[in-house]
Parts: C-alpha cells; structure tokens; sequence
C-alpha cells in the first residue's frame, strides 16, 4: 500500500462548496482506499491505496466528488514519497524567510508547456519571487499571498492546467501527517 495525499481545489472557500471534513472522508471511503483522515477544512485527504499512477487516482475521486456532491471538484494526489521530493527541492526553503515572508506551493495536475512557463516568466515581480518545477510552482511572497499577483486562478490560467495552492507549513504538516 501507498500513502497518498489529496489536495482538493476550491471546497470551504468563502462559503463556496463547504463540505463537512466526516462526509468528505465518508466518500473516500467508498474508494477502494483505506485509512482515511483529513486535514484542516480546505480539503486535504490522506490515505491509502494499492499504488497507481496519481492521475488516475486524481480522477477517480473526481468522479466520485461529482456523484455524490453534484459539483466538479479538482483534485490534484500527490504520493507522500512525491510530497516528501517536493519539500526537499524547495528554491526557498533552505533561506529561512524574514518573518513577513511567506511560502506557498501551487501543485498542478498536468506538466505546464514550455511556451506556458516561458509566458508566465514574463510576468516577474519585484514583490515576490517564483519557480516552476516539474508539476509544482514554489512561491515566496514578500507581503501576502492574498496581495500577490501569482494566484491560483492567475497561474491555471497562464499554465493551462488546473492547480491547487497550499501554504508552507500546510505542505510541511501533510508530510508529517502521511508518515505519522
């Protein structure tokens, strides 16, 4: 068995698709997938699986997501392995940030083109910093993530794919949780 973490995109966010964390957990449950636990209310699931190929996995619990809630809900699944890579190849992290800085990684569902990422390198800030690697964006805002011009919505759109944003200590607490 895997451990795998899944990052869902835009439940409990401004009273938009709220969805209690027990039914969530109660319809991965009717996954072929075991110990099931959630964490915090912005829709991060981990669990177990025989291993497969984390796209598949990721629509599998779309499907299930649609059927019983009635709306679309993009799923991003990253396995613990992936998310301990992840954490560990950071561009930011190594440098403690200063105390008003703050990180974030937006995980993405598909590999961005290289014409995508080359159109999003336009659009470099004096105000934050960030970098795109393999199937993540690392982002360092200076000031807030709610002021900073890299969004989620802001990168679906320049990378064509669709994504999911965490902050650091989020990413970091969901590592500790898959090995716990």
């Amino acid at each position: 068995m895997t451990i795998y973490i899944a990052l869902l995109r835009g439940i409990n966010v401004s009273g938009h698709h709220v969805i209690k964390m027990e039914r969530l957990r109660q319809i991965f449950e009717t996954l072929p997938v075991r110990h099931v636990r959630t964490y915090i209310q912005s829709g991060n699931v981990i669990f177990e699986a025989e291993e497969q190929r984390t796209d598949a996995l990721s629509k599998q619990i779309e499907e299930t997501l649609q059927e019983a809630l009635g709306y679309e809900v993009r799923t991003v699944v990253r396995s613990a392995e992936e998310l301990a890579e992840i954490i560990a190849r950071s561009p930011y992290a190594a440098n403690v940030p200063a105390e008003q800085e703050k990180l974030y990684v937006t995980f993405l569902s598909a590999l961005p083109t290289e014409a995508n990422i080359a159109q999003l390198m336009t659009f470099q800030s004096d105000v934050d910093d960030f970098e795109v690697l393999g199937h993540e964006v690392y982002i360092r805002c200076r000031e807030s993530y709610g002021k900073s011009v890299y969004s989620n919505n802001f990168l679906e759109k320049k990378l064509g794919v669709a994504a999911t944003t965490r902050n650091w200590a989020t990413v970091n607490k969901l590592l500790a949780l898959a090995k716990a």
